[in-house]
């Protein structure tokens, strides 16, 4: 039944493509042979008439994907974070997608409320203004709460914008395995993988509790960060449909003549967003990924406050310190110590030349240390930097490409408050910070640390465990083994105990 559905969605979709000229720039961007084009073009147009025209003072693609409607301006979003996918050029062009669409009412939002939380929402908000901003997934409210008199934000999903999401999604797989039956030279890109990152990305922020928990764990992580603010959630009123926050009150990070009018210093506030996301990429692992201006706010007092916890980026903490390494190797226009991170972390295959692959790096370096510092930019460094590891056999790592687009969207962020700022300046003593703390003697103390730990949970097993390895190891075909295996084995735990009795030594004396 769904694939009639589907079929007439795509070709739906197809003629919107066609009719605002975005067919061709996406056959383009997916870089698909000549007779492809002919034939996919050739297919489609005669179902042009059927296509949405759009708003024509739109880029074609952005065109297109916001006439279609919620589903595909999210998808275009989220492939802004890939240009590994669709290419630099159509990822800078979906990162200005235009998020605003007509709002519903106030009383459907006070119905959505009153569901979510079994009260009336009268009972709970004594004032509950228009929409103040109208998104693809959510609309937002400022509202007053009858028992403290607070002023909040209240975000509140679409009325049946989880079924209208999940009939689109649905179209996409059978879209991605279609192209992918179709058009073998696509499967490099993976277009299923695709559309499971982006169902997974949907699936968190139709479900607003799970939103709610990252602004919790934003919030946690960067409570003593100076000049910086996340609003608090009110869990009291919020679930899955429904989020409650404190109101950031604030000028617009984008508005420079309102900072310049509020008395702001522009310098400092664009070197500082600078330096929070790298300590919190860096530092937390845990990053906004989508801080452009519109999620930015200036507080009176000169905060930088944060919002829309959407779109959230996770690194682990080897990444980081692999990504820190490389990046201060840049910085110290080290090319070889770069190199050598790549091979160590096995990003690039053991069977290439590190020799030969730091020569390409400092092509890479070279050239962007020898501008002057208003072009400057760590994001056309990362970019250039994948490209290079492509070419030596890197495969994608998709939370590294979603940290690369971050960085530039910060990068322009603070270009715009202060266009003369020096990124690396700015950039080095947080990356040399973060090193210093998680590759020195003392990161390696914790680490030992950490592993006395999990040892000590175990420790009641330890003698269970280690006969159930004696008795599955030692046989009596091998009677060599037999008397070397407990030896081996307790050697190797005495080992382990030693290094964790040290890391506990160690850890109290620092």
């Amino acid at each position: 039944m769904r694939g009639p559905h589907n079929i007439w969605r795509l070709i739906r979709t197809g003629a919107t493509l066609e009719r605002t000229g975005a067919m061709s720039v996406v056959l383009e961007a997916f870089e698909a042979p000549k007779a492809l084009r002919i034939v996919a073009r050739g297919l489609v147009f005669p179902f042009r008439w059927i296509g949405i025209k759009g708003d024509v003072s739109q880029p074609p693609v952005v065109r297109a994907l916001t006439a279609l409607g919620p589903a595909y301006i999210k998808f275009g979003q989220v492939l802004s974070t890939r240009p590994d996918v669709v290419g630099n050029e159509l990822a800078t062009q979906l990162r200005v997608l235009q998020d605003r669409l007509p709002p519903f009412s106030v009383a459907e939002a006070k119905a959505a409320v009153a569901a979510e939380r079994g009260t009336d929402a009268d009972e709970i908000f004594s004032e509950f203004s228009e929409p103040v901003a109208a998104a693809s997934i959510a609309q937002v409210h400022k509202a007053r709460l009858v028992d403290s008199g607070e002023v909040v934000a209240v975000k509140v999903l679409r009325p049946g914008i989880e079924r209208a999401f999940r009939k689109d999604v649905d179209a996409f797989y059978f879209a991605a395995d279609f192209i992918e039956f179709v058009a073998p030279f696509s499967r490099r890109l993976r277009p299923r993988a695709v559309i499971e990152h982006f169902d997974g990305v949907v699936t968190g922020e139709l479900d607003l509790r799970l939103e709610s928990s990252s602004a919790s764990e934003f919030s946690a992580n960067t409570a003593a960060d100076a000049g910086f603010q996340v609003p608090a959630v009110n869990w009291e009123h919020s679930g899955r449909r429904v989020m409650t926050m404190d109101w950031a009150e604030g000028v617009s990070l984008g508005d420079n003549a309102a900072l310049d009018a509020a008395g702001h210093d522009r310098h400092a506030l664009g070197s500082r967003v600078l330096e929070l996301f790298l300590s919190h990429a860096l530092r937390d692992g845990f990053f906004h990924a989508d801080m452009h201006q519109g999620n930015l706010k200036v507080a009176a007092n000169g905060d930088i406050i944060a919002y829309d916890f959407g779109i959230m980026g996770h690194i682990d903490e080897y990444t980081r310190r692999v990504y820190a390494e490389i990046l201060y190797g840049f910085i110290q226009r080290d090319y070889q110590r770069v190199a050598e991170v790549h091979f160590e972390a096995g990003y690039v295959p053991a069977d290439q030349d590190v020799d030969e692959f730091a020569r390409a790096l400092r092509a890479v370096g070279e050239p962007i240390f020898g501008m002057d510092a208003s072009k400057l930019s760590m994001g056309r460094l990362l970019n250039y930097l994948f490209e290079v590891t492509e070419r030596f056999g890197m495969e994608t790592r998709t939370e590294l490409i979603l940290l690369q687009r971050t960085m530039v969207v910060v990068e322009g962020v603070a270009r715009s408050l202060d266009n003369s700022l020096n990124i690396w300046d700015v950039a080095k003593p947080v990356v040399g910070g973060y090193i210093k703390e998680s590759i020195g003697p003392k990161a390696a103390a914790r680490d030992l640390l950490k592993t006395a730990k999990v040892l000590a949970r175990f420790g009641p097993r330890l003698p269970g465990l280690v006969e159930a390895a004696l008795i599955k190891q030692v046989t009596p075909q091998d009677t060599a083994k037999k008397r070397a295996w407990p030896l081996v084995t307790l050697a190797g735990l005495g080992g382990v105990m030693i290094g964790a009795a040290g890391a506990c030594a160690i850890f109290w004396l620092i």
